[in-house]
């Protein structure tokens, strides 16, 4: 870093009295940051020239330079010449107090399966209580404080550094502080912003007021220039914010180039934004540009919460200095969050406060800070920031008292600190501060005024005054639009896949029904294609529940900025959907409907379209609604499973209208989908007739018979609904209107406008429920716990006397080595290995060719030492420890990467462990039990058991995880779960080596202080340790034996030893140019010196040839080749067999299978739904069919009931993928340490569902068949029994094939496309929908037999229909009159011989009636379905279970999509 005042001041100087940043010294700062801008632009450009980074592509072009202080002075100079006013907004607190729900010391335990089962059964008891309990006095809720009585005053221009320890109420407080309170049960005291209320500011300005979350929430499929341009795009002031003849494009573009250029992101503009399953911009950068966004919105009132988190030592200084430079120009008022913040960075602040478990324990000038906090008692060591210092006097594992002072007579509480600092003159100068801003803010109003006047006239024109928002509700809408649309098209596989899927089902469904006659055969059939198209159509829309919950957290954030208005979502994602379904839809309808021989007429056809094209968008907004309603996936799915089956039951088709339940026939008026059904129907039958022929004509001629007509004769009738005596054409129009109780004059002035009136309804809902009913966000702040049992109990117990035991003697520790310099170790651990690597080059596919990460990479660690990789965001660190530990699978590794001389085995990555960068765990299991599982797969096989379980136990003590034991994973916080990403690999025992990659990244000072000291102290044991690390103090940096700095490119800066105090590194530096000076943080230092940051770097030459040429790299050259001739002249020693894994194949099963299972019974959400699915969908199929008799439509609805069974598995699709795929997400993670094999993770995966799939198989036999009353042929309860199975393995199959399809492809997006096309194709071909034999030769030769669900429904359909008595009922009757003369059985009886049925009255000489089927095996003989195949067909369906339980093993192996 550069060498001025500011970067050399030190805890040991002198600080001016009075405002700790004046005026000169800001103006100081602003000149010097503006001129590193100036001087750095042409020297980036230079290097960028020579090797492009990380994110670019070849070819990138360089852009001219960029001075800073030239924008900024001109930009405000021109405001002010054109009357622009400031935005100056100070901001006052007092008795600022925020409660939480829920008890102190409250432990809530994680609810499972069992327990939402009970909560299930009274929940409708508990919803009519609460109902009452409503309109009855209740006492409060019980609360617990998370922030005690704060009380201050910022200026604008002023920042402010908010120091805590972990769960201090540091993020409460800069919440409550900007307004977002949603998530606290109580907050109160009085907030002021420039003397303007909270909850004026909230409802009115509340895009003013910003807080920037730790966390890095994007579009992954957005580039960096398309996020921010979004952001500027809905907070570009209007003409009257904006310097006359600057137009909107030429600000969001001025703003967006400087934004680019203060971050040092200009280089990733057109690169993906990315995330953890999309390849994008690195870790530090994402960062950035989450900063960049919310400085896009100009909000004049910041609050970061530990914005620094991922960015190296420099990047964060330079942003601390960004900030400092706009809020002095600016006037901005900013809070700050920071862990681990250096000198530098606490200095640019003007004032500090600290908390102490929620109380304020310090509020002033940070100058002033460490002398308070030593007056009190407290120890000063030599080595500590003072952000250090501040935090550690708060924290008891790590605060010294003075020499002489102890606990008693020093306040060492939280309450004890907040009264000490109440009592001291700060706070006496604090309360006048506030007394006399809030007289100001009372009487001048000055500042106030500017600010409404300054909003006022960023405002577009027609935006209301009390508007929160800069943009109107329509350019909201437009910018939306066009963010949606851009994000669809950038994401091609995803759009691409939707389309091909589509199209083929549309070809499968049109060669199913391909040119239907116009004849009384294909009646029926075309109204089953037409039933299918639009039920494919609106089914298509499911995927939107996973959509809508999966972007609510950008929604969150994003109108916490202002930004747009919640509703504007709902309406700009259907306009910028529109194109793309209206196109898929269009060339869909094109296929079945001239493929399928429907009529051939423009007018039928664009009709069609029209109302199979709203059909979708009514049923999207439906899935919309509830996807934005419901708090979770889960949610959403229990509920839209809740109405579908009603939904597609009281379409019309399956049940006609006239013989719906009378107390259940409403539901058809309420269904958008009977509509647009009833819709197509009119528009179809309403233009063909039909002409009587086949087998409708009763009696007709049979094998071996010729004595009946062959055409309709006067002694036969047709039975095709709508027919007429005497007449073989049948109007389409009447067959409809007989047959479904459809008037073919309702298309247009019914079923048209009421569809367009749903689709109008539901954006209404969706706009109600964005604006109003939108989901709480879910924040905790408790963790949830499992419920102790007796061993974990003792285990807690012991973990708790040990720590009483441990704390004085770490704190003696500590104090030590900040006071003395630590001495290397003196073993030279020469029994262990080494590992090397040589000219190690890495290259990755990029657009147009490939492009270099690393570059003649050299270096190794001994056992024993301690090795640091450190470098600028991006310059390939997490890169480098990839390859280094094999963990990357894209791209060409070169180079030599050797243990001892030798190659590396195939043990290589099970003796070395990874924690890297992401912390990804199976997030049901507790801290012990993740540890616990690591150990048991990853130690060898022949440690007891009991010696991991100790092992575990010491990692839990070590890390400082004791009171988090039992915690539940998902419910850690970001600092926990970083500790427990460690504690996972360390559990292990890696033999080799262990890698780290920024273990320190997102822990407070103490926490990293504690995780280094304990890597210390594994190195001096003997373990070998490469780890990057960011922004790591003095005293953090020495704890390393050796430094490999790389910088961007990939290229090495330098690789050698540290030294004490730094001093090998710094005389290296020295030696070329760059003279560290003393009070500077060395890791800061040469992060400058090298031109990581905005900085220009130090020398004219690059750093990467001072080494080449250096004498250092030489000697790391000839060490690598010492320690490789060293070790191959040793005995390699006995020959073992190198085992992939350290345990077998059986315990890694039991062990894995055993986790799966408890993670299902901790997830009650996930088992509950699939099991309230199965009860609420068997239980609406069967109230329309109560007691189902023997009639002719009996069968017929017999029939489709148990088609139903086969929809079970189009369930279970939707809810098995994304938790398979959330499952090979961990599993992902702990395969590339060789912990279990892919093998082990598909079948445990199987397992753990089984005893659910059972459940939720009996539960819906139970009512279906009993409710139904099955079980009336001859088979009897028997045959029930066997129905039973058949569920189970069709149960058992959906599950298989619902993971094969995860385990085949990447993502849950692209996984749901294939579920439509795969089920309607398995559905339409099972011989039901479209009779076998209707069906085409094709189908009807392979796939038919091919398909599971024509097993299902053989087996099922025998068994319910064999010797089943058939009567018909008086209207089902087939009424014909005999020639003169003849009786019925006479004229018939050939006929009834020939095809079954019976004669209801075969004497008589008129009115003949005769029934279609005598029995029900004359039912399903003609569908090609045998009685005596039905345990063959069932255990058909159980091999398909098989197959696909084979297939997901074999796939699992293979594909995994996991590139890195």
């Amino acid at each position: 870093m550069s060498f001025t005042p500011d970067d050399t001041r030190t805890l040991h100087d002198q600080t001016p009295p009075g405002h700790h940043v004046d005026v000169a010294d800001a103006e100081a700062q602003f000149n010097e940051l503006s001129r590193q801008f100036s001087l750095q632009s042409p020297k980036i450009e230079n290097e960028f020239k020579q090797s492009e980074d990380v994110e670019k592509g070849p070819g990138h072009e360089t852009e001219d330079a960029f001075d800073l202080r030239e924008y900024l002075t001109s930009s405000n100079d021109a405001n002010q010449a054109a009357g622009i006013r400031h935005k100056h907004v100070g901001v006052t607190w007092e008795d600022l107090v925020v409660e939480v729900f829920g008890g102190v010391n409250q432990k809530s335990y994680i609810q499972t399966f069992d327990i939402a089962i009970l909560r299930s059964g009274i929940s409708i008891l508990l919803w009519i209580w609460g109902f009452i309990a409503s309109y009855m006095p209740s006492k409060q809720a019980v609360t617990t404080p998370v922030l005690h009585r704060s009380s201050g005053v910022v200026k604008p221009g002023e920042m402010v550094l908010v120091l805590g320890c972990p769960g201090s109420g540091c993020t409460e407080f800069l919440k409550a502080i900007s307004n977002q309170r949603a998530e606290f049960g109580i907050v109160s005291g009085d907030v002021r912003y420039a003397g303007i209320t909270a909850e004026e500011m909230r409802k009115t300005y509340k895009g003013e007021v910003v807080y920037n979350q730790e966390d890095d929430i994007h579009i992954a499929t957005l580039t960096v220039a398309q996020t921010i341009a979004f952001a500027l795009a809905t907070k570009t002031p209007g003409p009257n914010g904006r310097v006359p003849g600057v137009s909107r494009k030429e600000f969001d573009a001025q703003v967006q180039h400087m934004l680019l250029k203060m971050l040092n992101i200009s280089h990733t503009a057109q690169t993906l934004v990315g995330d953890e399953f999309v390849r994008g911009v690195s870790g530090g950068e994402r960062k950035r540009v989450s900063i960049a966004e919310m400085m896009a919105t100009r909000a004049r009132v910041q609050c970061w919460d530990n914005a620094t988190r991922g960015l190296d030592a420099s990047t964060a200084l330079d942003f601390a200095k960004s900030l400092r430079v706009m809020t002095d120009v600016l006037g901005q008022t900013t809070f700050v969050t920071l862990y681990q913040a250096g000198e530098g960075i606490y200095n640019l602040f003007d004032k500090v406060i600290v908390f102490d478990e929620g109380r304020q324990v310090y509020f002033g000038p940070p100058s002033e800070a460490r002398g308070y906090f030593e007056g009190l008692g407290y120890k000063s060591l030599p080595r500590q920031s003072t952000a250090d210092y501040l935090t550690g006097c708060t924290d008891p594992n790590e605060r010294q008292f003075a020499a002489g002072r102890t606990a008693v007579d020093v306040p060492s509480t939280p309450t004890a600190l907040e009264q000490a600092f109440l009592n001291s003159p700060l706070a006496e100068r604090l309360h006048d501060d506030i007394a006399k801003y809030k007289i100001l803010m009372e009487t001048e109003k000055a500042d106030q005024e500017a600010f409404r006047h300054a909003v006022l006239a960023d405002k577009k024109r027609g935006v209301s005054k009390k508007s929160p928002y800069t943009l109107g509700y329509t350019g909201q809408i437009w910018a939306l639009a066009r963010r949606q649309f851009q994000t669809r098209l950038q994401d091609r596989f995803q759009l691409f896949t939707n389309f091909a899927l589509s199209w083929a089902l549309a070809l499968t469904l049109g060669s199913t029904y391909y040119n239907l006659p116009p004849t009384s055969g294909g009646a029926f059939t075309r109204s089953g294609v037409i039933f299918a198209a639009m039920l494919i159509s609106c089914l298509d829309a499911f995927g939107e529940l996973a959509v809508q919950v999966a972007n609510r957290a950008i929604l969150r954030k994003q109108t916490s900025y202002s930004l747009y208005r919640p509703s504007a979502v709902a309406l700009a994602s259907t306009l910028a959907d529109l194109p793309f379904s209206a196109t898929r839809i269009l060339i869909y309808d094109i296929i079945v409907y001239f493929m399928s021989g429907l009529a051939l007429s423009a007018g039928g056809f664009w009709t069609f379209h029209l109302i199979n094209n709203m059909a979708f968008l009514a049923m999207q907004g439906f899935f919309r609604t509830f996807g934005m309603l419901c708090s979770n996936y889960d949610s959403a799915f229990r509920m839209a499973s809740f109405f579908m089956p009603n939904l597609i039951m009281y379409i019309g088709y399956l049940i006609p209208l006239q013989t719906m339940k009378r107390w259940l026939f409403w539901i058809f008026y309420i269904d958008p989908m009977a509509y647009a059904w009833s819709a197509l129907m009119d528009n179809e039958f309403s233009r063909v007739d039909f002409t009587c022929d086949g087998t409708y004509i009763i009696p007709r001629n049979g094998p071996g018979v010729d004595k009946y007509p062959n055409g309709l004769g006067p002694n036969q009738v047709c039975t095709l609904y709508g027919s007429t005596p005497g007449s073989d054409v049948i109007p389409g129009s009447a067959y409809i209107d007989v047959a479904y109780g459809l008037n073919a004059a309702d298309l247009w002035r019914r079923n048209f406008i009421v569809l367009f009136g749903w689709i109008i309804f539901f954006q209404f809902t969706q706009i109600i429920a964005l604006d109003y009913l939108m989901p709480a966000s879910g924040s905790s702040f408790f963790n949830l716990f499992a419920k102790e049992n007796k061993e974990t109990a003792r285990l807690n117990a012991m973990l708790r006397e040990r720590r009483e035991r441990k704390q004085e003697k770490d704190m003696a520790e500590k104090a030590a080595l900040m006071e003395t310099k630590r001495e290397a170790a003196r073993s030279d651990f020469s029994d262990r290995k080494t590992f090397t690597w040589e000219r190690v080059n890495y290259h990755v596919p990029v657009h147009g060719g490939s492009l270099q990460l690393l570059n003649e990479v050299y270096g190794y660690v001994k056992p024993g030492t301690l090795t640091a990789l450190m470098g600028a965001s991006g310059a390939g660190k997490t890169t480098c420890l990839d390859v280094l530990a094999q963990r990357k699978n894209i791209g060409v590794v070169s180079g030599d990467m050797l243990v001892d001389g030798r190659p590396l085995g195939s043990d290589f990555a099970r003796g070395t462990a990874y924690a890297e960068q992401m912390d990804v765990h199976e997030g049901t299991a507790t801290v012990r039990e993740a540890m616990r599982f690591s150990a048991y797969l990853r130690q060898p096989a022949d440690v007891p058991k009991d010696e991991k379980d100790a092992y575990v136990e010491e990692m839990i003590e070590l890390l400082e995880l004791q009171d988090l034991a039992d915690a539940i994973v998902f419910s850690l916080g970001v600092e926990a779960r970083k500790r427990l990403t460690i504690g996972v690999e360390l559990a292990s025992k890696p033999e080799l080596l262990l890698f780290l990659d920024e273990p320190t990244s997102g822990l407070d000072a103490q926490s990293a202080w504690n995780l280094v000291r304990f890597l210390r102290k594994l190195a001096d044991q003997g373990q070998a340790i490469l780890c990057t690390i960011h922004q790591p103090s003095s005293l953090l940096f020495e704890s390393f034996d050796r430094l490999l700095l790389l910088e961007r490119g990939g290229h090495t800066v330098y690789f050698g030893d540290i030294g004490a105090d730094s001093h090998v590194l710094r005389e290296y530096f020295a030696r070329h140019g760059a003279e560290c000076p003393p009070n500077v943080n060395p890791a800061e230092f040469m992060l400058d010196a090298i031109g990581a940051g905005i900085s220009p770097r130090v020398g004219d030459r690059d750093w990467k040839d001072v080494w080449l040429d250096s004498p250092e790299c030489r000697r790391v050259r000839d060490e690598i080749r010492a320690v490789k001739e060293y070790a191959l002249s040793r005995p390699q020693g006995a020959a073992h067999k190198h085992s992939t894994y350290a345990t077998s194949f059986l315990t890694q099963l039991l062990v894995v299978t055993k986790r799966n299972t408890v993670a299902l019974w901790r997830s009650p959400d996930y088992v509950f739904t699939r099991l309230f699915v199965h009860l609420f969908f068997t239980l609406f199929i069967s109230l329309p069919l109560l007691q189902l008799g023997h009639s002719q439509r009996d069968l017929q609805l017999r029939t489709f009931s148990i088609f139903w069974v086969t929809i079970l598995p189009a369930i279970l699709l939707n809810q098995i993928e994304p938790k398979f795929l959330m499952n090979r997400r961990t599993f992902i993670r702990e395969s590339s340490s060789r912990i279990y094999s892919p093998e082990v993770f598909a079948i445990a995966q199987l397992l753990g569902e089984i005893p659910y799939s059972i459940l939720c198989a009996v539960v819906y036999w139970v009512i279906m068949v009993y409710a139904q009353h099955f079980g009336q042929g001859s088979a009897g309860l028997n045959g029930t029994g066997f129905q039973l199975l058949v569920i189970i393995f069709v149960e058992l199959f959906g599950v298989s094939l619902g993971q094969l399809i995860a385990s085949l492809l990447p993502t849950i997006q692209v996984a749901i496309l294939f579920n439509p096309f795969i089920m309607v194709l398995l559905q339409t071909l099972c011989g039901v929908t479209i009779p076998f034999p209707n069906l085409a030769h094709f189908w009807k030769s392979w796939l038919y037999e091919l398909d599971p669900f024509t097993r299902v429904l053989g087996a099922m359909v025998s068994t319910e229909f064999h010797g089943l008595t058939v009567r018909c009922k008086a209207d089902e009757f087939a009424v014909f009159n005999p020639p003169s003369g003849q009786t019925c059985l006479a004229w018939a009886g050939d006929f009834v011989t020939s095809f079954g049925g019976y004669l209801d009255n075969p004497n008589d000489n008129e009115g003949c009636r005769y029934c279609q089927y005598a029995v029900g095996d004359e039912y399903f003989t003609p569908l090609n379905i045998r009685y005596d195949n039905r345990w063959r067909d069932a255990w058909i369906v159980f091999a398909f279970f098989v197959f696909n339980f084979l297939c997901t093993i074999v796939a699992s192996r293979f594909l995994r999509y996991a590139k890195r």
